[in-house]
């Protein structure tokens, strides 16, 4: 038996009985590990927390003030920013000749360098795949669409998505949204996950007259909406705390203020800004129900993370968890407040029998379809997929 130390990390049984074990090296690139980045950062969080056990894993990034601690892999910083491109070409073509990878995967879209990594690793050889992290979905190409979308798929966006080897959906409604763009038929459906270890159930379903919205405060994530039904039930609430957690990224705050003030919701509504790690965990296990009436997610991790927790889930179709009715762990329903509200207050009509049954076949179903060693898993296969193809095509 050999031990090889490569880029820091112990590779061991790399050669056993003659045979060569071969470990692919794979860079992530993404704008930024911030975790006011949402749910792109959280992604790689939870995806290296796994993927770096089965690969090399390097992840290549900008630096940011309040980054999420990622385990099991390399980070390097471009010194550089997005706008700072022949600098960023240099020390992008540099690593790729250092680490010397056998796969580019770039997470995100729109942002320049997000589309430049692709050129420049496909110049290199190297095949390349991208992440749209549903920022292809319509209701986000319709957003600024001529003054900035349109523009950046006429200068790099496009020709980008089209260069790739492949594009990574995380859910079969995103695949069929990429395939109508008709950019690149090349659409592979690897879903987000969680991680599960050292994650625990809460102890006890007994009402703590708590409901929980936690997520980006912008208009498509919901909380106006959630506000909205909150109003249509108020009388249902007396005694309960809505606590709206999230950092206020665009200035909807004080929209939401004025809402919760107009409507008289002020005893019953509260905003405590972002909230992570092991406070989040708590306040996940706290809360009798998670409320997320988000207009349109390719996944939606925090879902998956409030039914590790134990706690059933209200959510809109516009999140892809049909499973949530086929299983009876929750509400699944159309976004408006008047389906929202109701499904609240069918909530707060459960039992603590039932409250429990849901939080715990929903924990159960969680682990066993979006584990992050499962999610790892069906990555390797894709890639192994794209790098196969790749080399035959070459042949």
């Amino acid at each position: 038996m050999t031990t090889l130390v490569v880029c820091g990390k112990n590779i061991v049984d790399f050669y056993r009985n003659d045979h060569k074990f071969y470990i692919m090296i794979v860079i992530h690139y993404i704008p930024s590990i911030d975790q006011n980045f949402g749910g792109v950062s959280s992604y790689l969080q939870l995806l290296a927390h796994s993927l770096g056990k089965m690969v090399d894993l390097h992840i290549v990034t900008h630096h940011s003030d309040k980054e999420l601690c990622l385990d099991n892999c390399t980070i390097h910083y471009m010194e550089c920013g997005q706008l700072q491109w022949f600098k960023a070409k240099k020390l992008f073509y540099r690593l790729l000749d250092e680490i010397k990878p056998d796969i580019v995967h770039v997470n995100s879209c729109w942002a320049p360098l997000c589309s430049f990594t692709v050129f420049w690793a496909k110049k290199r050889g190297i095949p390349t795949v991208v992440s749209p992290h549903g920022m292809l979905e319509p209701w986000v190409l319709a957003k600024n669409h001529w003054t900035k979308k349109v523009p950046a798929l006429i200068m790099y966006q496009r020709r980008a998505l089209r260069k790739a080897d492949a594009l990574i959906a995380t859910a079969d409604s995103e695949k069929d949204n990429l395939l109508k763009l008709n950019y690149n038929n090349k659409v592979e459906v690897v879903p987000n996950g969680v991680i599960v270890d050292g994650i625990e159930i809460k102890k006890t379903w007994k009402r703590t007259r708590s409901l929980l919205y936690m997520g980006l405060l912008r208009p498509n994530k919901g909380a106006g909406v959630l506000i909205d039904a909150l109003s249509l039930i108020k009388e249902k609430l007396i005694g309960y705390k809505v606590i709206i957690a999230g950092p206020d990224t665009e200035g909807y705050l004080s929209t939401l203020k004025r809402m919760c003030d107009s409507y008289g919701l002020n005893d019953i509504v509260s905003f405590p800004g972002g909230i992570f790690g092991k406070e989040k965990w708590t306040l996940m296990q706290h809360a009798d129900f998670f409320i997320l009436p988000t207009l349109n997610e390719n996944f939606g991790i925090v879902i998956a993370e409030a039914y590790l927790s134990g706690t059933p889930v209200i959510t809109c179709k516009g999140a892809p968890w049909a499973c949530i009715d086929e299983q009876s762990i929750g509400w699944w329903v159309e976004r408006t407040p008047e389906k929202v509200a109701q499904a609240i207050g069918e909530a707060l009509d459960c039992s603590e029998q039932t409250m429990e049954e849901k939080g715990r076949h929903g924990r159960e179903y969680v682990i066993q379809h979006f584990s992050s060693d499962k999610v790892a898993r069906v990555m390797m296969e894709k890639y192994e997929k794209v790098i196969n193809t790749v080399l035959h095509n070459k042949s």
